[in-house]
Parts: C-alpha cells; sequence; structure tokens
C-alpha cells in the first residue's frame, strides 16, 4: 500500500455514475467541469500535463478519478477509462489508480470488473454513519451499506479511505462525532472530512431559502473539524484532506450561497491546534494571566509552520496576547526542530 503522499493527478468525471440526487450536491459546481467524460485524446493530454508539471518531484505517482461515482458507470465506460490509465502505468509513468465511489456500488461483480487492472486506492464517499442524517440528506444508501463495502474491499487488499461530512441535514455536532467514532473504528487508511455548503441549483438551496436549514458557521466548523482531526489522529489514520477543493466558481461567489467555505479551510484548523496546544503549555507555567501586559515570549518553529503557529491574519498572536497579557509574541523559524514541534522562550516577569 502507498506509504509516501502521492502525486495525484485528477480525472474529474462529474456526476456521472451517480444514481442519486443528494441534498447537497449539483457536481457540475462542484468540480467547475463538464458532465461527458473525457475522449482518449483528452485524457492523455491531461495526464501528460499533469506529469511534466511534476518534474522530478515525489517518486508515487496515482491517477484519481474524482467528482462522481466510478462503480456507477456503464462497465464500458469504467473499462475504457482504467485502460486509458493503465497506459500510464504500463510505461511506467504512473504507478496506480485510485477512484472515489458510493458505498452502494462497491460488490463483487463490479469488483470483477476492475480485478485486473492496477487499481491501488478506492475511497468510498461515507457522507455519515447515521441512517437518520443519510435519510435526510437523500443519499439512498445506509451505514451498513459502509460498512459492507468497506470490509469487502479490505478482504480484496484495497488501500480504503472515507469521504465524510459536517453540517448535513439532520445532524449535530454529537452526531457528526460519533460519524468519526464510527469512521475510526473501522480504522480506513485515510479521511476527507467536508464542510456542508449550500450549492447553486441543489435541493438544499432551496431548503435554505425556505429556512429549512442553516449551515454551519465557519467558526463552529473549524472547531468540530478539528476534533475529527484529532479523533483519527489519536487512531493513526491519516487525514488527507479538511475542507473543499477551491475553484474558481467558489472564488469568485457564484456557485455558494452559503456555507464555512474557505479557500484555507485546513490551514484554520492546523492553526487553532497550534494556538491550542501553546496555551495548555504556557498555561502549565503558571504565571498570572490577570495582570497588565507584561514581557515576550519567543516561539521557535520548524519554518513550514510559521504561519501556522500565527494564525489567519495573526489571530492566535493577538489571542496569546491577550490571554497572557503579553507586550509581544515573536514566532521565528528553526529547521532543527520537527515539523510538530515548537520551543518557548519565555521572558516574562510579574509586574512590580
Amino acid at each position: 500500500m502507498p506509504s509516501e503522499k502521492p502525486f495525484i493527478i485528477p480525472v474529474f468525471i462529474p456526476h456521472a455514475g451517480c444514481l442519486h440526487q443528494c441534498a447537497f450536491c449539483n457536481q457540475a459546481k462542484i468540480t467547475s467541469v463538464r458532465r461527458q467524460l473525457l475522449s482518449s485524446e483528452q485524457f492523455r493530454l491531461l495526464v501528460e500535463g499533469f506529469l511534466n508539471y511534476k518534474g522530478s518531484r515525489r517518486k508515487l505517482v496515482q491517477i484519481a478519478f474524482y467528482g462522481g461515482t466510478f462503480l456507477g458507470l456503464e462497465k464500458n465506460d469504467i473499462e475504457r477509462l482504467l485502460r486509458e490509465a493503465d497506459r500510464f502505468v504500463q510505461a511506467g509513468k504512473v504507478d496506480g489508480i485510485r477512484f472515489s465511489t458510493r458505498p452502494d456500488t462497491v460488490d463483487q461483480k463490479r469488483l470483477d470488473i476492475i480485478r485486473d487492472f492496477p487499481v491501488s486506492t478506492i475511497e468510498l464517499g461515507v457522507q455519515s454513519m447515521d441512517d437518520r442524517v443519510l435519510k435526510q440528506s437523500r443519499r439512498g444508501h445506509t451505514a451498513a451499506d459502509t460498512e459492507r463495502a468497506f470490509y469487502l474491499l479490505r478482504e480484496q487488499g484495497y488501500e480504503v479511505g472515507m469521504q465524510m461530512m459536517v453540517g448535513l441535514p439532520g445532524e449535530n455536532h454529537a452526531s457528526a462525532l460519533d460519524t468519526g467514532k464510527k469512521i475510526a473504528a473501522l480504522s480506513p487508511d485515510m479521511v476527507r472530512i467536508y464542510p456542508t455548503v449550500v450549492i447553486e441549483n441543489s435541493p438544499l438551496a432551496r431548503w435554505y431559502r425556505d429556512g429549512k436549514y442553516m449551515p454551519l458557521p465557519l467558526d463552529a466548523c473549524v472547531t468540530l473539524v478539528k476534533q475529527l482531526y484529532l479523533l483519527f489522529q489519536e487512531k493513526n489514520i491519516r487525514v488527507i484532506r479538511m475542507g473543499l477543493q477551491a475553484s474558481e466558481d467558489f472564488e469568485k461567489g457564484t456557485s455558494i450561497l452559503a456555507g464555512p467555505y474557505h479557500p484555507a479551510f485546513g490551514h484554520m484548523i492546523y492553526s487553532e491546534i497550534f494556538l491550542d496546544i501553546l496555551s495548555a503549555a504556557l498555561t502549565v507555567q503558571n504565571i498570572p494571566q490577570k495582570s497588565v501586559p507584561h514581557g515576550t515570549i519567543s516561539i521557535r518553529v520548524h519554518p513550514r509552520n510559521i504561519s501556522k503557529m500565527r494564525g489567519m491574519n495573526n489571530k492566535n498572536i493577538d489571542i496569546l496576547k491577550r490571554q497572557f497579557h503579553l507586550t509581544a509574541v515573536d514566532v521565528t523559524p528553526d529547521d532543527m526542530l520537527g515539523e510538530d514541534a515548537f520551543m518557548v522562550q519565555d521572558t516574562r516577569t510579574l509586574p512590580q
């Protein structure tokens, strides 16, 4: 199974193979691509373009079919797309193939279709493990379908990922965490966590306009996803994405009516985690917080984590200064530190 972070070549198949119109979905808007499948020539040009961009970076390369339900496609389409991808594998330019699919499309008959192709990773669009939430979201499958699909894929040696959403209709904080716990209990190889946003021309958009659905506020969504991230980390399950992939439509604001979309959503999660850990470390030092501003702390972190430690628009710095009544918080790079480590030099003195 892949161990290093792969270089992904995304091939979008918008809404293709999906037999259901989920409440939250307008897949053409999410992927900003029309619904038709790529021709052989389009496929070749797309993959070669990404390979040229990759250069010598990363050794592991996968072609990934996203944006639809891959195993819900017609047999001929599944085989054609896999043959196109397999040509690059046989040429030694790509290492494997991955795709996403609904749990209720995973059965032995469909797995027999892909058996002779170099598929290494299959991601399941779980979304929730709460049947009530799945029903309200019009998913058309159950939590039991997810468990059955997961075990079938594992039995046949595939690397299995799971995708979940937060803020779905009928969901609350507790049920979202419960979905996280049930996913963690299955021990998938990786997880993606997506916030639910209101996409134009989706059933959810109509419910939103009618006052029947309200999306999570951004701050509440960040806190919830942070808790889920830490839950999966505790179980040694990789979280490979948090937040929706930025697209031209999303950035223009032409497709999202409401909801916790932010192009740096994952960064916000990591920043809040850094803040929590640092606040706890400073609190342990037991220097009074309720006093006039005094002193400075200097925080050394790995260069890659400077912005995460500082927070969006220096939010973490401002919070630390208020919480611990500091005159300044300096954050400096130190490439001798591990990426998950930091060191604090405390020059605070109690006011006389």
